[in-house]
């Protein structure tokens, strides 16, 4: 390696990406060809970093496989931060086991940290998780244990688990004063703004408030019974009974739920159950099906009981009932919290996370951005979607994933 390469590559380890670019900007030569790319990803210009790692990637060609794939692993994290999903896993797993068999083990465990956080973007949570656990930070860069803690947090965020969220972003924190980039710091900041948001809104007889996520992981460990429309469940503690795949149940639950302790007429139940505005007796008959389904299903904690003008929940405990809602009504939900990221999001990146065709996710962005939710920039393939964040409160319960506690 000349000089100027190894100045550059010093000066962009300081994150001194114009320092890096002065030394190497002129020259077309595979190895600066990378410097220049990472130095361009790091400043944003995303697509030209993307293009100048791509040629470095074909000017190391098979000769230099280890050089080839650090490439492919940088070009993999700015294909992360574009949301360009597609084929990333497999890409991600060659080029960390090349990494690992030549010996670089600093760069095989960045992949598999990218590999993380590809996990934990697809709601794969326990996956993610096993996966960082096995990722060995004792020699590696305070950039790296930062970034590695931020992962981490986001974990734990994800599985409602706080306290141990607020202990991975303090770590991140104290590597990220060693590593001094800005990057980090807003990275973190972000990170623990979503701690300080409200994150669900609670519905009892008594109350209509908005909680955050200490306040979400307190009620799923208090003695309430909850009607769960964040993760369309119902629970008690660690007793969990989710009836995601069960929409007109659910639908019955929640307003059972926020009537309670009070009853709830037929009429209205078959109107919020079928969504009719006409109410026959084949629909009286539905409903009396459709309830004799609610009722085995969460017989464990609720029975649920004819009355006079309909049906009232029933506690099979001495536990009041409440319910848990996303702080914004919103039907698509689920695309809202992932492009309320900041990242532009293509409509096949989309599908890919959330589990949909992608004419049904293009269906509803169309539908959002009639209604100025979202909105989009390019054309064909490379058309993107962006969205702000709902102001003042955080979408983190509305992403998809496994159910706390499941």
């Amino acid at each position: 390696m000349d000089s100027l390469i190894t100045s550059a590559a010093l000066a962009l380890a300081r994150g001194d990406f114009f320092g890096a670019l002065n030394r190497v900007a002129l020259r077309e030569d595979a190895p600066a060809l990378a410097l220049r790319g990472i130095a361009m990803a790091q400043l944003g210009d995303l697509e030209r970093a993307k293009f100048l790692l791509r040629k470095a990637a074909r000017k190391f060609g098979s000769k230099q496989p280890l050089s080839k794939a650090r490439c492919l692993v940088a070009e993999m994290d700015i294909a992360l931060a574009l949301r360009d999903l597609d084929g990333s896993a497999s890409q991600l797993e060659s080029a960390q086991q090349l990494l690992r068999a030549h010996g670089d083990f600093i760069n095989a465990a960045y992949a598999q940290h990218l590999q993380a956080r590809l996990l934990l973007l697809f709601g794969k949570l326990d996956e993610a998780e096993a996966l960082v656990n096995k990722i060995d930070t004792e020699h590696a860069s305070p950039a790296f244990k930062s970034a590695h803690q931020l992962v981490v947090a986001s974990i734990a965020i994800r599985q409602l688990d706080i306290g141990a969220a607020r202990r991975a972003l303090a770590h991140a924190q104290a590597s990220a004063q060693l590593a001094l980039i800005p990057s980090l710091f807003a990275e973190i900041h972000k990170a623990a703004q979503l701690l300080q948001t409200p994150a669900a809104r609670l519905i009892s007889a008594s109350t209509n408030t908005l909680l955050k996520l200490d306040d979400v992981e307190a009620l799923y460990k208090s003695n309430h019974i909850i009607v769960d429309a964040c993760r369309f469940a119902f629970r008690h503690q660690k007793n969990l009974i989710s009836l995601a795949s069960r929409p007109i149940l659910f639908n019955l639950l929640q307003a059972l739920g926020k009537a309670w302790p009070q009853d709830v007429a037929r009429d209205q139940l078959i109107k919020i159950a079928f969504h009719h505005k006409l109410v026959d007796e084949t629909l009286r008959v539905r409903l009396r099906v459709e309830i004799g389904r609610l009722r085995a299903e969460i017989a464990s904690l609720a029975d649920v009981k004819a009355t006079a003008q309909g049906f009232v929940l029933v506690p099979q405990i001495n536990a009041s009932v409440v319910v848990l809602e996303q702080p914004i009504a919103e039907k698509y939900s689920a695309i809202i919290a992932i492009l309320a990221d900041g990242e532009a999001w293509s409509s096949s990146a989309l599908a890919l996370v959330l589990g949909l065709s992608q004419r049904t996710v293009q269906r509803a962005l169309e539908a959002l951005a009639t209604s100025g939710k979202v909105e989009s920039f390019g054309k064909g393939q490379s058309r993107r979607w962006v969205a702000a964040p709902p102001p003042g409160v955080t979408t983190i319960l509305l992403l998809p994933g496994p159910l706390p506690g499941s």
